[in-house]
């Protein structure tokens, strides 16, 4: 079987899990269906704040897509551009999912669970995770699609490392090519992983979600236009800043304003 996708909401932080286990949380075509599906539903939720995505297990992360059911679904040139389409569509929703999303990794994370973490806003492992994507042994390609995401996280060179070499890669490598932003024991990072979503819901919401905005425009090369530069100063006038403003100064700390 391959990977059920479950959506847990205990507000203001929602999970995305991928759950089957048994084989390190693989997803079949309907599987990448249900995981657009998810991040859908809940970049439109006002309840959520942050998304968590996670594998089931402790094991995996995910291994990716379910090869045992390419005989199936990606037998003609149709159905392979028909399930590249359903990855694309995946990996795009997670990308414009309004809430800060968070990868929490445990175990392995190859192929399209590599492409499904590099989506995701911030990623944090165990120190005992390995990364990679070693398609090359199958004979199989990366989409442009499915190479985007990393290719823009990590730049070309540390992808054609991962592509080339068919090496699984540990958590220490990940994070010195920007893979994870953090990386802790291995029993530890569930908890920390949700205690940095549990910290960036905390913030304000309009502001969390303004910031992922802009930053991700500015990924695109061309020039920020006066429009968009007004848009960017309409958020001081946010109800988030005004109240969060109040909040801070209430409960300010000498060292943040050089008392």
């Amino acid at each position: 079987m391959s990977s059920k996708v479950h959506i847990e909401v205990t507000a203001p932080i929602a999970t995305v899990r991928l759950d089957g286990p048994d084989k390190h949380n693989v997803l079949d075509v309907e599987g990448w269906r249900r995981l657009a599906a998810a991040f859908d539903e809940l970049s439109e939720r006002e309840d959520v704040q942050c998304v968590s995505v996670c594998g089931t297990g402790g094991r995996a992360f995910s291994a990716g897509s379910d090869i045992g059911r390419f005989a199936e679904e990606r037998d003609t040139p149709a159905d392979i551009e028909r399930y590249s389409s359903v990855i694309a569509s995946a990996l795009e929703a997670i990308q414009r999912c309004k809430a800060p999303t968070v990868a929490i990794i445990e175990g392995i994370c190859v192929g399209g669970g590599l492409e499904i973490a590099a989506c995701c806003d911030l990623r944090v492992c165990g120190e005992s995770s390995r990364f990679g994507a070693p398609i090359n042994r199958l004979g199989l390609t990366m989409s442009y699609d499915e190479l985007e995401p990393l290719v823009r996280l990590l730049g070309h060179s540390p992808v054609l490392e991962l592509l080339l070499s068919g090496d699984l890669v540990g958590a220490e490598r990940a994070q010195q090519v920007g893979l994870v932003n953090r990386v802790h024991p291995d029993v530890a990072v569930v908890e920390q992983g949700y205690g940095l979503a549990a910290r960036i819901a905390a913030g304000a919401p309009l502001v969390n979600r303004w910031h992922k905005r802009f930053v991700r425009r500015l990924l695109d090369p061309t020039p920020v236009t006066a429009d968009e530069r007004e848009e960017a100063f309409a958020a001081f006038a946010t109800a988030d800043y005004r109240e969060g403003r109040t909040a801070f100064m209430e409960k300010r700390e000498p060292r943040f304003l050089g008392e």
